[in-house]
Protein backbone atom coordinates (compact mmCIF):
# COMPACT_ATOMS: atom_id res chain seq x y z
CA UNK A 1 0.00 0.00 0.00
CA UNK A 2 2.60 2.23 0.93
CA UNK A 3 4.44 2.02 -2.48
CA UNK A 4 0.71 2.26 -4.27
CA UNK A 5 0.64 5.81 -2.20
CA UNK A 6 4.14 6.99 -3.31
CA UNK A 7 3.41 5.86 -7.24
CA UNK A 8 0.23 8.23 -7.04
CA UNK A 9 2.61 10.87 -5.84
CA UNK A 10 5.06 10.48 -7.77
CA UNK A 11 2.57 11.16 -10.86
CA UNK A 12 1.37 14.21 -8.81
CA UNK A 13 4.67 15.27 -8.55
CA UNK A 14 5.12 14.95 -12.46
CA UNK A 15 2.25 16.27 -13.47
CA UNK A 16 3.25 19.56 -11.62
CA UNK A 17 6.24 19.69 -13.42
CA UNK A 18 4.48 19.20 -16.52
CA UNK A 19 1.44 21.75 -16.33
CA UNK A 20 2.43 25.38 -15.86
CA UNK A 21 -0.58 25.73 -13.48
CA UNK A 22 -3.24 25.68 -15.92
CA UNK A 23 -6.23 28.05 -15.92
CA UNK A 24 -6.04 28.89 -12.05
CA UNK A 25 -3.18 30.63 -12.55
CA UNK A 26 -5.33 33.04 -14.48
CA UNK A 27 -7.30 33.34 -11.38
CA UNK A 28 -4.34 35.29 -9.31
CA UNK A 29 -2.54 37.24 -11.50
CA UNK A 30 0.62 37.67 -8.88
CA UNK A 31 4.31 38.90 -10.68
CA UNK A 32 6.22 35.49 -10.24
CA UNK A 33 9.09 37.35 -8.20
CA UNK A 34 6.99 38.47 -5.73
CA UNK A 35 5.55 34.47 -5.31
CA UNK A 36 8.71 33.12 -3.18
CA UNK A 37 7.66 30.01 -1.85
CA UNK A 38 8.91 30.25 1.90
CA UNK A 39 7.33 33.51 2.20
CA UNK A 40 3.89 32.50 0.67
CA UNK A 41 4.14 29.78 3.36
CA UNK A 42 4.53 31.56 6.23
CA UNK A 43 1.72 34.29 5.84
CA UNK A 44 -0.24 31.54 5.39
CA UNK A 45 0.32 29.89 8.37
CA UNK A 46 0.59 33.22 10.36
CA UNK A 47 -3.36 34.13 8.56
CA UNK A 48 -5.95 34.62 11.15
CA UNK A 49 -8.39 33.27 9.27
CA UNK A 50 -10.90 36.02 9.19
CA UNK A 51 -11.12 36.21 5.35
CA UNK A 52 -11.47 32.92 3.75
CA UNK A 53 -11.06 34.57 0.47
CA UNK A 54 -7.34 35.79 0.65
CA UNK A 55 -6.16 32.32 2.10
CA UNK A 56 -7.58 30.77 -0.52
CA UNK A 57 -6.04 33.75 -3.01
CA UNK A 58 -2.75 33.15 -0.98
CA UNK A 59 -3.04 28.90 -1.76
CA UNK A 60 -3.75 29.69 -5.39
CA UNK A 61 -0.51 32.17 -5.66
CA UNK A 62 1.40 29.19 -3.97
CA UNK A 63 0.00 26.13 -6.04
CA UNK A 64 1.21 28.67 -9.04
CA UNK A 65 4.78 29.19 -7.49
CA UNK A 66 5.37 25.60 -7.38
CA UNK A 67 3.85 24.89 -10.35
CA UNK A 68 6.78 26.99 -11.69
CA UNK A 69 9.24 25.48 -9.76
CA UNK A 70 8.61 21.78 -10.30
CA UNK A 71 8.78 22.33 -13.76
CA UNK A 72 11.98 24.28 -14.01
CA UNK A 73 13.02 20.87 -11.80
CA UNK A 74 11.97 18.97 -14.45
CA UNK A 75 10.12 15.53 -14.32
CA UNK A 76 13.34 13.81 -13.06
CA UNK A 77 14.05 16.63 -10.26
CA UNK A 78 10.21 16.18 -8.69
CA UNK A 79 10.05 12.11 -9.58
CA UNK A 80 9.95 10.20 -6.03
CA UNK A 81 9.25 13.12 -3.86
CA UNK A 82 13.02 14.84 -3.55
CA UNK A 83 11.99 17.88 -4.90
CA UNK A 84 9.56 18.44 -2.57
CA UNK A 85 11.72 17.13 0.47
CA UNK A 86 14.32 20.03 -0.87
CA UNK A 87 11.68 23.00 -1.21
CA UNK A 88 10.17 22.51 2.00
CA UNK A 89 13.80 21.33 4.05
CA UNK A 90 15.81 24.61 2.32
CA UNK A 91 13.07 27.22 1.77
CA UNK A 92 10.39 26.60 4.11
CA UNK A 93 11.20 25.26 7.12
CA UNK A 94 13.91 27.81 8.14
CA UNK A 95 11.35 30.48 8.24
CA UNK A 96 8.66 29.28 9.84
CA UNK A 97 8.12 31.92 12.46
CA UNK A 98 8.26 30.23 15.56
CA UNK A 99 7.18 32.58 18.83
CA UNK A 100 8.83 32.48 22.05
CA UNK A 101 7.10 31.02 25.60
CA UNK A 102 6.55 35.06 26.55
CA UNK A 103 5.38 35.59 23.25
CA UNK A 104 3.28 33.25 23.44
CA UNK A 105 1.29 34.04 26.67
CA UNK A 106 1.30 37.29 25.47
CA UNK A 107 -0.71 35.96 22.36
CA UNK A 108 -2.92 34.26 24.19
CA UNK A 109 -4.56 36.32 26.54
CA UNK A 110 -1.84 35.22 29.69
CA UNK A 111 -2.82 31.25 28.51
CA UNK A 112 0.01 29.37 30.31
CA UNK A 113 1.27 25.67 30.95
CA UNK A 114 -1.09 23.11 29.51
CA UNK A 115 -3.83 25.43 28.90
CA UNK A 116 -1.58 26.98 26.67
CA UNK A 117 -0.46 23.82 24.76
CA UNK A 118 -4.50 23.26 24.46
CA UNK A 119 -4.44 26.09 22.81
CA UNK A 120 -1.85 25.68 20.29
CA UNK A 121 -3.20 22.22 19.39
CA UNK A 122 -6.47 23.31 18.46
CA UNK A 123 -5.70 26.16 16.84
CA UNK A 124 -3.44 24.49 14.60
CA UNK A 125 -5.92 21.78 14.00
CA UNK A 126 -8.33 24.87 12.93
CA UNK A 127 -5.56 25.61 10.55
CA UNK A 128 -5.18 22.50 9.26
CA UNK A 129 -9.03 21.56 8.81
CA UNK A 130 -9.20 24.82 6.74
CA UNK A 131 -6.19 23.94 4.33
CA UNK A 132 -8.09 20.91 3.66
CA UNK A 133 -11.43 22.19 2.82
CA UNK A 134 -10.46 25.01 1.05
CA UNK A 135 -8.20 22.81 -1.17
CA UNK A 136 -11.26 20.74 -1.27
CA UNK A 137 -13.57 23.41 -2.11
CA UNK A 138 -11.45 24.16 -4.97
CA UNK A 139 -11.62 20.99 -6.07
CA UNK A 140 -15.35 20.95 -5.97
CA UNK A 141 -15.13 24.12 -8.67
CA UNK A 142 -12.40 22.27 -11.15
CA UNK A 143 -15.23 18.76 -11.01
CA UNK A 144 -17.66 21.91 -12.95
CA UNK A 145 -14.92 22.59 -14.84
CA UNK A 146 -13.11 20.07 -16.44
CA UNK A 147 -10.45 22.14 -18.48
CA UNK A 148 -9.10 23.31 -14.46
CA UNK A 149 -8.32 19.43 -13.49
CA UNK A 150 -4.88 20.40 -14.69
CA UNK A 151 -3.95 22.11 -11.58
CA UNK A 152 -4.54 19.83 -9.13
CA UNK A 153 -1.46 18.18 -9.12
CA UNK A 154 -0.17 21.64 -7.75
CA UNK A 155 -3.03 22.00 -5.59
CA UNK A 156 -1.94 19.03 -3.58
CA UNK A 157 1.55 19.81 -3.56
CA UNK A 158 0.83 23.50 -1.91
CA UNK A 159 -1.75 22.36 0.52
CA UNK A 160 0.87 19.32 1.67
CA UNK A 161 3.77 21.86 2.35
CA UNK A 162 1.14 24.30 4.28
CA UNK A 163 -0.21 21.45 6.56
CA UNK A 164 3.73 20.15 6.89
CA UNK A 165 4.45 24.05 8.08
CA UNK A 166 1.34 24.20 10.18
CA UNK A 167 2.58 21.08 12.02
CA UNK A 168 6.14 21.94 12.63
CA UNK A 169 5.23 25.15 13.78
CA UNK A 170 2.97 23.43 16.22
CA UNK A 171 5.97 21.22 17.62
CA UNK A 172 8.35 24.00 17.62
CA UNK A 173 5.92 26.25 19.60
CA UNK A 174 5.10 22.98 22.23
CA UNK A 175 8.93 22.93 22.87
CA UNK A 176 8.72 26.61 24.17
CA UNK A 177 5.66 25.81 26.13
CA UNK A 178 7.18 22.47 28.02
CA UNK A 179 10.32 24.92 28.31
CA UNK A 180 12.71 22.09 25.88
CA UNK A 181 13.44 24.27 23.04
CA UNK A 182 15.86 23.70 20.58
CA UNK A 183 19.30 25.58 22.20
CA UNK A 184 19.89 27.14 18.88
CA UNK A 185 18.90 28.88 15.66
CA UNK A 186 18.54 29.43 12.04
CA UNK A 187 19.09 25.98 10.26
CA UNK A 188 19.97 23.75 13.05
CA UNK A 189 16.76 24.55 14.63
CA UNK A 190 14.93 23.51 11.95
CA UNK A 191 16.66 20.29 11.18
CA UNK A 192 15.48 19.55 14.64
CA UNK A 193 12.14 20.28 14.39
CA UNK A 194 11.64 18.54 11.26
CA UNK A 195 13.37 15.54 12.33
CA UNK A 196 10.03 15.61 15.36
CA UNK A 197 7.98 16.02 12.54
CA UNK A 198 8.74 13.44 10.62
CA UNK A 199 8.82 10.81 13.63
CA UNK A 200 6.16 12.61 15.22
CA UNK A 201 8.05 12.21 18.73
CA UNK A 202 9.47 15.43 20.82
CA UNK A 203 12.84 16.35 20.95
CA UNK A 204 14.95 14.48 24.15
CA UNK A 205 17.18 17.18 25.56
CA UNK A 206 19.43 14.72 25.87
CA UNK A 207 20.31 13.78 22.69
CA UNK A 208 19.98 17.22 21.10
CA UNK A 209 23.84 16.51 19.61
CA UNK A 210 22.69 13.62 18.05
CA UNK A 211 19.07 15.17 16.84
CA UNK A 212 19.69 18.56 15.84
CA UNK A 213 22.47 18.90 12.80
CA UNK A 214 23.58 21.95 10.83
CA UNK A 215 21.53 20.29 7.50
CA UNK A 216 19.88 16.94 7.43
CA UNK A 217 21.18 13.71 6.87
CA UNK A 218 20.80 10.78 4.00
CA UNK A 219 18.55 9.49 7.22
CA UNK A 220 16.58 12.13 7.94
CA UNK A 221 15.95 13.04 4.63
CA UNK A 222 14.48 9.96 3.79
CA UNK A 223 12.30 9.50 6.83
CA UNK A 224 10.93 13.67 6.21
CA UNK A 225 10.42 12.41 2.56
CA UNK A 226 8.47 9.32 3.56
CA UNK A 227 6.41 11.43 5.89
CA UNK A 228 5.88 14.02 3.17
CA UNK A 229 4.54 11.41 0.85
CA UNK A 230 2.19 9.83 2.61
CA UNK A 231 0.60 13.11 3.69
CA UNK A 232 0.40 14.24 -0.04
CA UNK A 233 -1.18 11.02 -0.56
CA UNK A 234 -3.69 11.93 2.02
CA UNK A 235 -4.39 14.89 0.44
CA UNK A 236 -5.68 13.37 -2.57
CA UNK A 237 -8.99 12.90 -0.91
CA UNK A 238 -9.63 16.19 -1.47
CA UNK A 239 -9.79 16.15 -5.40
CA UNK A 240 -13.75 13.96 -4.72
CA UNK A 241 -16.64 16.01 -6.53
CA UNK A 242 -18.78 18.28 -5.05
CA UNK A 243 -17.56 19.19 -1.93
CA UNK A 244 -16.53 15.76 -0.50
CA UNK A 245 -13.52 16.82 -0.63
CA UNK A 246 -13.54 19.52 1.42
CA UNK A 247 -14.99 17.99 4.12
CA UNK A 248 -12.54 14.51 3.94
CA UNK A 249 -9.35 17.09 3.61
CA UNK A 250 -10.74 18.93 6.83
CA UNK A 251 -11.66 16.36 8.48
CA UNK A 252 -8.15 13.72 8.24
CA UNK A 253 -6.12 16.69 8.69
CA UNK A 254 -7.92 18.10 11.88
CA UNK A 255 -7.67 14.27 13.32
CA UNK A 256 -4.00 13.77 12.35
CA UNK A 257 -2.94 16.91 13.90
CA UNK A 258 -4.67 16.17 17.41
CA UNK A 259 -3.38 13.02 17.14
CA UNK A 260 0.91 14.91 16.25
CA UNK A 261 0.22 17.21 19.51
CA UNK A 262 -1.01 14.68 21.60
CA UNK A 263 1.98 12.45 20.69
CA UNK A 264 4.41 15.29 21.00
CA UNK A 265 3.28 16.52 24.82
CA UNK A 266 3.67 13.41 25.85
CA UNK A 267 7.07 12.90 25.18
CA UNK A 268 7.67 16.71 26.41
CA UNK A 269 5.52 16.55 29.95
CA UNK A 270 8.23 13.53 30.28
CA UNK A 271 11.29 15.75 29.55
CA UNK A 272 10.48 18.74 30.71
CA UNK A 273 12.21 20.70 33.67
CA UNK A 274 8.77 20.81 35.62
CA UNK A 275 5.15 19.83 35.24
CA UNK A 276 2.96 22.66 33.76
CA UNK A 277 0.41 23.85 36.07
CA UNK A 278 -3.28 23.36 34.71
CA UNK A 279 -6.21 25.64 34.72
CA UNK A 280 -7.59 24.15 38.27
CA UNK A 281 -3.71 24.68 40.02
CA UNK A 282 -3.18 20.79 39.52
CA UNK A 283 0.40 19.48 37.84
CA UNK A 284 0.17 16.98 35.02
CA UNK A 285 2.02 14.03 35.21
CA UNK A 286 3.99 12.22 32.71
CA UNK A 287 2.72 8.94 31.29
CA UNK A 288 4.37 6.70 29.15
CA UNK A 289 4.06 7.72 25.53
CA UNK A 290 1.62 5.34 24.06
CA UNK A 291 1.51 4.35 19.92
CA UNK A 292 0.49 7.08 17.34
CA UNK A 293 -3.02 5.66 16.33
CA UNK A 294 -4.29 8.66 14.68
CA UNK A 295 -4.83 8.74 11.02
CA UNK A 296 -1.46 8.03 9.54
CA UNK A 297 0.13 10.86 7.90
Amino acid sequence: MERDVERKVSTVSSASAEDGGGAAAETTPVPAENDDVGALVGRIITDDGTDPKRKAGLLGRLARALSDGARRAGVKGTAGGRWITEVFADDIAPRIPVRDRATLVRHHNGLDGEELADALVRNAAHATTTVGAAGGALAAVQFTAPPLLLTAPAQIVAETLVVAAVEVKLIAELHEVYQTPVPDSGLRRASGYLSAWSRKRGIDPLQVPESVAVALGTAAKAALRKRLLRLMGRHLTTLGPYLTGAVAGGTLNRMATFALGKAVRADLRAQAPAPLPTAAGRQVRAAPSAPDTGPDA
